[in-house]
């Protein structure tokens, strides 16, 4: 009992200090257009965007070809080839600053000019820059040790659906009676 009322008594103490962080949080003013693109160049997020995406698609296309290989066994190299070049000419066509663009006014509806300021002051220490700089190989060795969980996924996923069925390759039997 006593425990409990000290830390009700504690919290209550604590309303005030609370109170103050957050006029003082919602008396700074709004993040600008300017000051978020500061933030996406010092974070380096164009490039950063642009190795996980090439990340993701050559995971994917591990994953792809292991599964449309389990599907259609007889998949040539040079269609899996084909579908590859496909992919990675999507990719090559994603327009990643104006996908940067859409994400500003995000960025401006969350999070302040004193935080983005101070986001910005840490990505500009030794310490940012590290995290920066290994991010994409965090990313790429994630996405590998996820790899047999997503194949699973996929796998039961597929075995889920139905299959297609495929005409049967024997020719009718020859009508007996042709006059009818």
């Amino acid at each position: 009992m006593k425990k409990a009322l000290l830390v009700l008594t504690t919290l209550l103490l604590s309303i005030p200090t609370f109170a103050q962080a957050n006029v003082s949080i919602a008396d700074d003013p709004a993040a600008t257009r300017e000051d978020i693109l500061k933030l996406f160049d010092v974070m380096q997020v164009q490039e950063q965007m642009r190795q996980v995406m090439r990340q993701v698609t050559l995971q994917m296309r591990t994953i792809s070809h292991d599964q449309m290989k389990k599907t259609d066994p007889s998949i040539s190299a040079e269609d899996l080839a084909k579908i590859d070049a496909r992919s990675e000419k999507m990719i090559e066509s994603v327009p990643v600053n104006d996908m940067l663009d859409d994400m500003v006014p995000v960025y401006q509806k969350h999070l302040t000019k004193g935080d983005v300021q101070a986001m910005v002051n840490f990505y500009s220490t030794p310490t940012g820059q590290k995290i920066l700089h290994e991010m994409p190989a965090i990313t790429a060795e994630g996405m590998q040790a996820l790899q047999p969980r997503m194949r699973k996924i996929m796998d039961d996923t597929m075995r889920t659906l139905p299959q297609p069925t495929r005409p049967k390759t024997t020719k009718p039997a020859p009508n007996p009676n042709p006059q009818s």
